[in-house]
């Protein structure tokens, strides 16, 4: 993989990451005076000045944006209103309970999507095909709410298996995973199905029938590294998702995460905190995007040798 493509890929994840914060720091400005939505109508004028001279927030528009350029590319993120402490320092401590339950949720999402999908390629228009299918649109038809407060009074408040909200066990985990995992899970079986299809529609899938591949062997070596590549697209997006997709599942069972960090400070109108949400979802959004392109390389030879041919002439 040559220089260039690499420095084109960091050269517009870095354009891409600039547009978030002017566009969350543009938006959220926009929306109303922090300041005047903490203290409330009741704070004299003077105590209002005051904060604003504390936090900059006196300042001409352009002035603030700056500032807020300049400390985000030192790592600065600004300080929250609400809990009186750095930004970093707050999403420092919710990081690792949404990681915990994205990658978590990934996992489940494929230990039973692609395996479905895989099955259900392999059985096309029978029975079992109809019922991955099934289940794949029920999967990431319901809406994450719906089918959590559903598990909650079935596993929770019905059968007292697990606890309603929360986190400090893997009892705590367990709800909230399979809610986020459902979704994905319906999601890959189907682009698992669609993709196992096509290449065992190519040419080259037919030729190896004609000589006598054994089955397994065709669907092991030849069917399954070519299908993988739209896959690995929709495991890329699922990965960036972690933070972004998760804000609902996170609020619904009083998960300590980036997600419910992110519902609270906009209902209190910290627009530190929001902002640096942002900029951390779109951060990784950026890094797996670029991760899929470096994924494609190892995964087919032909997009390296693509890639690669720029430089060698």
């Amino acid at each position: 993989m040559n220089a260039r493509f690499v420095l084109t890929k960091l050269f517009r994840a870095l354009v891409t990451l600039w547009l978030v914060v002017t566009f969350a720091f543009v938006i959220l400005h926009a929306s109303g005076d922090p300041i005047e939505i903490l203290l409330g109508d009741q704070a004299e004028q003077e105590v209002i000045d005051h904060y604003k001279q504390l936090y900059g927030l006196d300042r001409p528009m352009h002035e603030q944006y700056f500032r807020y350029v300049a400390g985000v590319a030192q790592g600065d993120l600004g300080f929250s209103l609400s809990d009186q402490r750095p930004v970093t320092e707050l999403l420092a401590e919710a990081i690792p309970a949404t990681l915990e339950l994205g990658l978590t949720a990934l996992a489940i999402s494929m230990l039973i999507g692609i395996p479905l999908g895989i099955v259900a390629a392999l059985n096309r228009n029978k029975a079992i095909d109809r019922f991955v299918m099934t289940f794949a649109v029920l999967g990431f038809s319901i809406p994450n709410f719906f089918l959590g407060i559903l598990m909650i009074l079935l596993f929770s408040l019905w059968l007292r298996w697990l606890p309603t909200s929360g986190m400090g066990t893997w009892q705590h985990l367990v709800m909230p995973a399979l809610t986020l995992g459902t979704a994905a899970a319906g999601s890959l079986a189907r682009f698992t199905r669609s993709s196992m299809l096509e290449v065992m529609s190519k040419l080259y899938m037919r030729t190896a029938v004609a000589k006598g591949v054994p089955r397994g062997r065709r669907i092991r070596w030849h069917a399954l590294p070519n299908a993988a590549i739209p896959l690995v697209t929709v495991l890329g997006f699922r990965l960036g998702d972690l933070v972004a997709g998760s804000i609902v599942t996170e609020t619904v069972f009083a998960w300590p995460g980036v997600g419910r960090a992110l519902v609270s400070a906009v209902s209190a109108r910290d627009l530190a905190v929001v902002q640096g949400v942002l900029l951390m979802t779109a951060f990784t959004m950026v890094i797996a995007n670029l991760l899929v392109d470096l994924a494609y390389g190892w995964i087919d030879p032909r997009i390296r040798a693509a890639k690669s041919r720029p430089s060698e002439a």
